[in-house]
């Protein structure tokens, strides 16, 4: 089966309390639920993780080079800053799929810029906790490519 590591970064773990009128009322937890059972449909499986520290990520994105097949990052407001992010992502070089929630381009003209979208191989926002599903879909199809490829 093959293994995807999906990631999220800071005040992801506060999802479903932090600004509901934005990120909607599912918990992390219950995210996660969804992504296990969608995987499953898809002969996938997940490593699920969050952390608010970008060393953190930067470290489980370098350890997915070894023990995983793609990776999807919800990198929260780092995708706006951090260069390392993007980095450790180019420097691993497995499939990537970035996910929001929201659609950041409705938003604050700051998160319209991603350092992690030029080492993704693609961007699903907007949609939700469903974004997450949808990036499961994506990475199914990247890998599909990329073998037939």
């Amino acid at each position: 089966m093959k293994m995807i590591y999906i990631l999220n970064g800071p005040n992801l773990n506060l999802l479903g309390t932090r600004e509901p009128e934005i990120y909607g009322a599912e918990t992390l937890a219950m995210v996660e639920e969804k992504c296990t059972i969608k995987a499953k449909a898809l002969g996938l499986s997940i490593d699920f993780r969050q952390s608010n520290v970008e060393g953190e990520l930067i470290n489980w994105i370098h350890e997915a080079r070894l023990k995983a097949q793609g990776i999807i990052i919800n990198a929260g407001a780092f995708t706006h800053t951090s260069v390392a992010l993007h980095d450790a992502l180019k420097g691993v070089g497995l499939p990537t799929i970035e996910v929001h929630l929201s659609n950041v381009y409705k938003r604050e003209s700051f998160r319209h810029h991603s350092y992690i979208s030029p080492a993704a191989h693609g961007v699903i926002c907007g949609f939700g906790p469903h974004s997450y599903e949808l990036a499961l879909d994506g990475i199914v199809s990247v890998l599909n490519t990329t073998r037939k490829g």
